[in-house]
């Protein structure tokens, strides 16, 4: 299974299968699924399984997941095991931007959605080999990101702080979600790393580098006192 760009079409070549959830997430985004002629499942016949090793099977097993169209892989394999941690990435922006909003950081509970937005699309870069593509979080570039976050003195008046447990409900929120993304970096860097060390991925892997620099300059930012806070 292979697509263009963001909005190109997703082509299902013969012998490959969307499952339900892939199908549901790309009718949600409004891709277009292009089926070649003899396709199995725009034919109704019964698709086959193929797992990396090339073996070919009629039934998927419990203990086996979707990679990409209809290979097979286990359940524990590295690239399902990042995707597990980016669906407990957004989990816990969700409840940071519970917290935030409720400590009175409508602004803060707002970044954070823009955040979860990127996050959401690592499946997609994923599954259809897209790439990362220009990073750009809360008006901060990747240099930016990295030079604020390295020196917060400098920037935003603060100085890099150990997060203690008298610090508010959202700074230690948001320290959690900082830590979230930095398991998940060290997931991609498993999922994607080569034979020689490398990785494949490298857009994925800065992706998620910036994004913790971000969640740290958020932090500063609410020791410093930025962001406006709502008495309620």
């Amino acid at each position: 299974m292979s697509g263009g760009g963001t909005r190109g079409p997703v082509v299902v070549r013969a012998g490959e299968v969307l499952t339900p959830a892939a199908r549901d997430w790309l009718k949600e985004k409004g891709v277009e699924v292009v089926y070649p002629q003899g396709n199995s499942e725009e034919t109704g016949e019964r698709p086959k399984y193929c797992t990396l090793s090339g073996a070919v099977l009629a039934e998927k097993p419990e203990h086996m997941t979707h990679l990409k169209g209809n290979i097979l892989v286990d359940k524990d394999h590295p690239r399902i095991a990042f995707r597990g941690c980016i669906d407990s990435l957004e989990a816990e922006i969700l409840l940071a931007q519970q917290t935030c909003a409720g400590a009175g950081y409508p602004a803060l509970a707002q970044e954070l959605e823009e955040v979860l937005t990127f996050v959401r699309r690592f499946i997609r870069f994923d599954v259809l080999d897209e790439p990362v593509g220009e990073i750009a979080l809360c008006g901060y570039g990747p240099a930016e990101l990295r030079e604020y976050s390295h020196y917060p003195e400098k920037y935003l008046g603060q100085p890099h702080f150990m997060p203690h447990y008298t610090d508010s409900p959202a700074i230690l929120a948001v320290n959690k979600v900082r830590t979230v993304v930095r398991r998940t970096e060290l997931a991609a860097y498993a999922a994607f790393r080569d034979a020689d060390g490398g990785v494949k991925r490298p857009d994925m892997i800065l992706g998620l580098n910036r994004l913790s620099s971000l969640m740290w300059i958020m932090m500063i930012k609410l020791k410093a006192g930025k962001y406006p806070r709502e008495v309620k």
